[in-house]
């Protein structure tokens, strides 16, 4: 999926090697890769666990895909891989399994990555300090390549909506080719009623969302810690509240930024769908349950969007290519 070049031994996209040369983020109407490749480390913050994290540059059309270092199984990020949603998206193929992908995969979506081979050689994405941000960071560090292939995009047609008691989430057709994003939570406490709209691009996600932290509570730490979640959860990667307070020292990074964390996963999550998706999306107390739903509904009718190419031409309908993965 990726190549050392001779003369320099860094890693290129096979495909456009002559385009290795000239990293951009002028990317709305090409496929994109890294530009050289990445290195992160860190703990997981529901096992704990050590990870050392490495992403490389990959083949137009190659998507994310994560590999785990201890076995050769590879597990495409896509929503059909999707295992488990309880306060983190986590994807499996066979016996491999990877957690936490949400904060990554935003990041990649956000900063307009199409295309990564992503290494771990643990069982969670290490959580960094909560956010996205140290994800952006070497992204931008690595600079992004543009490849020669058309980047495709999932465009609404028909408006697509689930519910879970109170909560919901939609997708609905928008005239303009952008993914506009409208989110709102209520929680007691220190967080209230809180609502964010935003209209996604590059530069609005790591100005606005990338650095907005995971956040829990603590009563509910204890109930969380015997089902092996939020094993490794601290003021060093949450937001953490109790009742009317914040416990972290510097309190919030955003007077909305539990708002801003919801919105961050929601990118992270219709990132799973396997191309940028050009529409409206709004969500009320929603989560990861709601979105992969979402995603799930959306991609299992095919009727209700179209595969646009380069310059917004419609292509084939993109459920015959989801159900072909």
């Amino acid at each position: 999926m990726a190549s050392r070049t001779p003369e320099t031994g860094d890693f290129v996209a096979k495909e456009d090697f002559l385009y290795a040369m000239t990293p951009r983020f002028e990317t709305s109407t090409r496929q994109t890769t890294l530009g050289k490749p990445i290195v992160l480390s860190g703990r997981g913050a529901h096992t704990d666990h050590p990870a050392l994290l490495r992403l490389y540059p990959a083949e137009a059309g190659a998507g994310v895909v994560f590999t785990l270092i201890d076995g050769d199984r590879q597990i495409p990020a896509h929503w059909s891989k999707v295992c488990a949603t309880q306060l983190r998206t986590e994807i499996s193929s066979g016996s491999a399994r990877v957690a936490t992908i949400e904060h990554l995969m935003a990041a990649l979506f956000g900063m307009g990555v199409d295309n990564a081979l992503i290494e771990l050689d643990g069982p969670e994405v290490p959580a960094m300090d909560g956010s996205a941000r140290d994800f952006v960071a070497a992204i931008r560090e690595a600079g992004l390549v543009r490849l020669k292939a058309p980047r495709r995009a999932i465009k609404i047609t028909q408006t697509v909506r689930v519910t879970d008691g109170a909560g919901w989430a939609e997708l609905a057709p928008l005239p303009r080719n952008q993914l506009d994003l409208d989110v709102e939570i209520a929680f007691a406490g220190a967080i209230g009623r809180q609502r964010l709209s935003l209209t996604l691009s590059p530069d609005a996600f790591e100005r606005e969302l990338a650095s907005a932290r995971s956040f829990g509570f603590v009563q509910d730490a204890e109930r969380l810690w015997r089902q092996g979640l939020a094993l490794g959860a601290s003021l060093d990667n949450s937001l953490i509240l109790d009742g009317d307070r914040v416990i972290n020292p510097q309190g919030m990074r955003f007077r909305d930024e539990p708002a801003r964390h919801k919105m961050l996963d929601v990118i992270g999550d219709l990132a799973l769908a396997g191309a940028p998706i050009l529409g409206s999306f709004r969500s009320y107390r929603g989560g990861h349950a709601l979105n992969f739903a979402l995603v799930e509904r959306l991609m299992t009718n095919p009727s209700t969007f179209v595969l646009v190419g380069d310059r917004g031409r419609a292509g084939e309908r993109a459920g015959i290519e989801a159900s072909e993965r």
